[in-house]
């Protein structure tokens, strides 16, 4: 078993930033590669970012050199800073973890981009 909590979202102006967290807690989540995710209306769910347990990551293009993921394990806690907000960021975020067989998914935490 395993949660995720997410938190940090809300409304901010084009250029804006936020900086999201997800708290995790059931498992040693510092074993596991952890993702960020997003969904916008209509669309389907996109990876984001995601990072390793070593730390490595990885991005999606169109959030290059605008997003940071990271972590803290000691606190069991995944961050995603997004700077130099646009309006297609606009999304509910999701945090995801795989801990084999199964994914575990936070509840979203909404961000909105808008002037």
């Amino acid at each position: 078993q395993a949660q995720l909590v997410e938190s940090g979202g809300g409304l901010v102006q084009p250029g804006g930033s936020l900086r999201l967290s997800c708290a995790a807690s059931g498992s040693i989540f510092s074993i596991y590669a952890m993702d960020w995710y997003r969904q916008a209306p209509g669309k389907q769910r996109e990876l984001v970012a995601g990072i390793t347990s070593g730390g490595s990551t990885i991005y999606t293009g169109s959030v290059k050199g605008r997003f940071t993921i990271s972590r803290d394990n000691a606190k069991n806690t995944v961050y995603l800073q997004m700077n130099s907000l646009k309006s297609e960021d606009t999304a509910v975020y999701y945090c995801h973890v795989f801990i084999p067989p199964q994914n575990y998914w936070g509840q979203g935490t909404q961000v909105t981009v808008s002037s």
